[in-house]
């Protein structure tokens, strides 16, 4: 019996959201795109891959959801490695974080800033910015 093929269990939920792009990935896999930006990949070896802001991997990977990348431990990048088919669900759900993050849909991380009081780009700290 071979491995499961996870990247196409993945694409067969993921191919439905509105905006969502599904392509083959540079490096193997499958990749997957809202525009042009790729929210994440999923390794013929049952490794997804997520590009989420610093904030979120330090929070996902606190909360034990996922890992920091391998090779990128330090930037936006996550993973998750998927060892069976109880695993798609939590990996499905990581992928809606960020979908929903990259289409403006899920909830605000940082408060509104009050009126009057504009907030400059410098005034953020790198957490706060995309990876």
């Amino acid at each position: 019996m071979g491995t499961p093929d996870y990247g196409a269990r993945l694409a067969a939920v993921l191919k439905h959201w509105p905006e969502m792009d599904v392509l083959p990935h540079g490096y193997g896999g499958v990749e997957f795109r809202v525009g042009k930006r790729e929210i994440g990949h999923v390794h013929v070896s049952g490794v997804a891959d997520l590009l989420v802001t610093v904030r979120m991997r330090r929070d996902l990977v606190a909360a034990g959801r996922a890992q920091a990348h391998h090779t990128l431990p330090h930037s936006g990048w996550i993973s998750f490695r998927l060892r069976s088919e109880n695993d798609i669900p939590a990996v499905v759900e990581l992928f809606r974080l960020n979908y929903e993050r990259l289409r403006g849909t899920g909830q605000r991380t940082t408060p509104t800033p009050m009126l009057g009081q504009p907030q400059l780009l410098a005034d953020r700290v790198a957490d706060d910015l995309p990876a």
